[in-house]
């Protein structure tokens, strides 16, 4: 009767930093969110051939066995357990305890359907019933009363094998509208019954009579009130619940090993399974992914991501049209415009800007309150899931009202359900919050979106966040008043916690002495490498003595300027044909960008090299290389390392290492020899790391780990080098651009600056784009863009311009005027190498243009000799390989 207590140590748990990532093996990651069904009812209906309703309804749990009614062509209804055989559904109603005919025929009210179904029925009694149900589910066994009632029982009844989770339980109660919903604890609290109950089971049935008589309705799979996120702590402690039901059973088994005399806790538990539940959850689960960093836009977006693929979800092969079709009711939860092209279009979603998620995992967007006695739109904010909506009728966000909130017109545009309706004013509910509720922050930050085709607009959202930071930031002319709240958002950009003055301010750090007169340090990143191999670098924005109040922006990140999100640059633009460089979406850029740096971006490359133990002996880290001569050595330091600061070309030598050479192995005399007079001559061949082909760059930093230092190393591991390589990546022909449209064009040629197109002022314009990449995209939002652009440019401001809620033509037009420039937005241009006007004016303006990540240095490629495939004596293919181009079909009939 002894009880031995002991802490045990359960294992490691990565933490989420304040920025929602996780650091797995020193690279950060983001777990996305799962949109799965929702547990509990449904109820379905289908056409058959015959020219039949065919109804279906399945209680879903969170875990556990399914429970399926369906009806045939004849009106029977049947039920399947977990997947087996269908049998008549009377058979299970008997089987919970109703045992005669006349019993179930007075619980479902003589409905004809069930006095047909008691036709085929051949059980009279409940241990009939249980027998005949437990042959279906243990074909083979012999069959008890006894063991089929405890079958039944644990199948449905038992919270330990059976678990409709909370949100289950409640959907079912909201279904059925009963309630079986707490169990009172011995200490007086309530809980939700997780498991069924025969109440529910029969509430199921007589709903699915009621559909089957027509009065009620199937329910919408792809509803967002029928689906559900699950986030990283509910994806997280269901890997846990895995791990520790592993645990249980390698503990029971010890308990019936051991001497009860010797055991102790720390014997019983191995700790291996649940570590490595949560290990492979982190690292290999569809849902942890590798954070896309390559701008702060990038970086939040992925952390508001939603998918529907993944364990428990769907897979893309078996997702039909529906599933990735736009609903009703994703309007203010989930973004109809900003999802993959490809093969996940539509599985995978971003959250819209406003919407939120409640404690059982809907999203619920904000509306306000109407009060209808007074005909009023009051301030109310209320947070509606997307079941409860469909109730209301509710008046879209530019809605004219007067001061006190009335409605100006009697009759106003509003949804209800899947329908927009013209309704009288005394019918509405709700009315949107905004205009932005309904899209996610990258399509929110498009000006001019309302003017732009949803399949452009979707490639401009998606195009935003393959922006590379650039050398010099620039906020945009023409932005939609989100930029600064997104740059805050994301992380990138630093924020003073309390209020104070700036004591000191240097390049790494900020120092701020607050008012309680204690000290705030800031450190600040310096040029370090993104997970996508763009530069993160922080900059003070604030200056010594300057007063800063808490939550103000101190510092810059990347892709920032003065705290507001800046992508690209403001570049001027001309629509017009230039000797067909701009044809099929190409681009014509000026000498200029190249000249000032307009489009340089800084990327950084992470190289390493590791020294194992070998067979031989171990590798070793060493300055000393056969066969290399003192040149190649020079920028290498005393332990075969290279320097931070020097220059590298293709073919240098990055960390230099000598790996044993086995032409023989070695006796334990010349071991013992070679240790006495430290022999050095042995046979050792150069493994060096070197630079590769077509890379070159500055070192920016130089990481060394080894085991005698103590750092945690991989086994058999000695020393751990990491070289960071830094480039400046000018634009160059090749290189990929787009506006925030979904303008995209690749650079075609670069002209020089006095050979390009001029203004009537003299000024050159900077980029030429083909007019015809407009017409048949439908993106006019572009050309609106420019023409804004402009305006704000010469009235020297920036111009915000919100989504569905911006700038209209006149106002344009009027921005134009009052600038002194034609309201037109057109200009006569002359060509730069004859001085001579071109024939029609030419709409010119300042238009936002992003340089994307696809970069031609990082996909031009040659190859001299090199590799070859072993089985053919082919050339390998593609760049990592440094393989050959292909000589394909075409190229054989030419």
């Amino acid at each position: 009767g002894e009880v031995k207590e002991q802490e045990v140590f359960m294992g490691d748990f990565p933490l989420m930093t304040e920025k929602g990532t996780f650091i797995i093996n020193g690279a950060e990651r983001v777990i996305v969110s799962q949109l799965v069904r929702s547990p509990g009812v449904y109820y379905t209906e289908q056409l058959d051939p015959s020219g039949v309703n065919i109804y279906g309804a399945t209680i879903i749990p969170n875990r556990g066995a399914w429970l399926e009614f369906e009806s045939d062509v004849n009106r029977n209804i049947y039920v399947r357990v977990d997947r087996t055989r269908k049998i008549p559904v009377t058979v299970l109603v008997r089987a919970l305890g109703y045992g005669t005919n006349s019993q179930i025929l007075e619980l479902f009210d003589q409905d004809p359907s069930i006095q047909l179904t008691l036709e085929r029925d051949n059980s009279d009694s409940e241990e009939e019933a249980l027998v005949e149900i437990y042959k279906r589910l243990r074909p083979g066994e012999p069959p008890a009363v006894e063991s089929a009632r405890s079958l039944l029982e644990t199948l449905f009844f038992d919270p330990k094998r059976y678990d409709l989770g909370n949100v289950g339980r409640y959907k079912l109660n909201k279904k059925l509208n009963h309630g079986v919903l707490y169990q009172e604890n011995e200490d007086g609290t309530k809980e939700f019954i997780r498991h069924l109950t025969k109440e529910d089971i029969i509430a199921s049935i007589r709903y699915f009579l009621e559909l089957m008589n027509g009065e009620r309705l199937p329910d919408d799979i792809d509803h967002l009130g029928n689906r559900r996120l699950r986030s990283v702590g509910e994806l997280l402690q269901n890997q846990f619940r895995i791990g520790l039901s592993r645990m249980e059973r390698v503990v029971r088994e010890r308990m019936t090993i051991q001497d009860v005399e010797v055991i102790t806790p720390q014997v019983l538990i191995n700790i291996r399974p649940v570590v490595a539940a949560i290990k492979e959850f982190f690292g290999s689960s569809q849902l942890s992914q590798f954070m896309d960093q390559t701008n702060p836009l990038a970086e939040l977006t992925h952390k508001r991501r939603l998918s529907a693929l993944g364990p428990g979800g769907l897979s893309r092969e078996r997702a039909g049209f529906e599933v990735r079709d736009v609903h009703h009711s994703h309007y203010g939860r989930m973004c109809p415009i900003e999802t993959p092209e490809g093969p996940n279009i539509g599985l995978i979603g971003s959250l819209s800007t406003y919407a939120r998620i409640n404690e059982f995992g809907f999203i619920e967007t904000p509306y306000r309150k109407v009060d209808k006695e007074k005909g009023i739109v009051t301030d109310e904010i209320v947070y509606v899931t997307a079941d409860e909506e469909d109730e209301y009728v509710i008046a879209q966000a530019n809605a004219p009202l007067d001061e006190e909130g009335r409605f100006i017109n009697n009759r106003v545009n509003a949804r209800y359900g899947s329908e927009i309706l013209v309704v009288p004013v005394e019918e509405v509910d709700f009315m949107d919050v905004t205009p932005k509720q309904v899209w996610s922050v990258a399509t929110a930050l498009i000006p001019f979106l309302e003017h732009d085709d949803a399949n452009r607009a979707l490639m401009g959202a998606n195009m935003q966040r393959q922006a590379v930071p650039l050398l010099r930031t620039e906020a945009p002319f023409v932005g939609t008043g989100m930029e600064w709240k997104t740059a805050r958002d994301s992380g990138v950009v630093v924020i003073a916690k309390n209020s104070g003055v700036v004591e000191r301010v240097t390049a790494r750090e900020i120092v701020i002495r607050t008012d309680d007169g204690d000290v705030e340090k800031h450190r600040l990143l310096k040029f370090s490498r993104s997970n996508q191999g763009t530069c993160i670098n922080q900059k003070p924005i604030v200056k010594r003595g300057q007063r800063v109040e808490a939550g103000d922006i101190i510092a810059d990140g990347p892709s920032t300027d003065m705290g507001e999100l800046a992508l690209g640059r403001n570049v001027l633009v001309a629509f017009m044909t230039w000797e067909g460089y701009n044809y099929e979406d190409a681009i014509l850029i000026s000498e200029k960008l190249v000249k000032e740096d307009v489009f340089t971006s800084i990327h950084i490359e992470e190289y390493e090299c590791d020294a194992r133990d070998t067979k031989l002996g171990p590798e070793e880290i060493t300055r000393d290389i056969p066969n290399v001569g003192e040149e190649v050595l020079k920028d290498l330091d005393e332990r075969g390392v290279i320097r931070v600061g020097a220059e590298v070309r293709p073919g240098d030598i990055l960390v230099g290492k000598v790996t044993p050479k086995g032409e023989t192995e070695l006796t334990a005399e010349e071991r013992l020899l070679r240790a006495i007079f430290g022999e050095k001559a042995r046979e050792v061949r150069d493994t060096s790391l070197r630079v590769p082909h077509g890379e070159t760059g500055k070192i920016v930093d130089v990481k060394v780990f080894s085991r005698e230092n103590g750092d945690e190393l991989a086994p058999g591991v000695n020393e751990l080098v990491r070289v960071y390589v830094a480039q400046k990546r000018k634009i160059s022909e090749g290189d990929k651009m787009a506006g925030r449209h979904g303008n995209k064009g690749v650079i075609s040629r670069i002209l020089p600056e006095e050979d390009m197109p001029f203004l009537p002022d003299g000024t050159p314009v900077e980029i030429v784009l083909n007019p015809l990449g407009v017409p048949s995209r439908m993106n006019i939002g572009q050309v609106l863009e420019a023409h804004m652009g402009l305006a704000a440019k010469a009235l020297g401001m920036h111009i915000a311009t919100p989504v569905f809620d911006g700038a209209s033509e006149k106002d344009i037009q009027d921005a134009l005027l009052k600038a002194g420039l034609p309201g037109s937005g057109k200009t006569k241009l002359r060509d730069g190498r004859t001085g001579e006007y071109f024939d029609n004016e030419v709409t010119v303006g300042y238009m936002y243009v992003l340089k994307l990540a696809h970069l031609v240095d990082d996909k031009i490629h040659a190859r001299s000799m090199g590799p070859y495939s072993l089985v053919t004596q082919q050339p390998l293919g593609g760049k990592a390989q440094f393989g050959g181009q292909r000589f394909g079909e075409m190229e054989v009939w030419a």
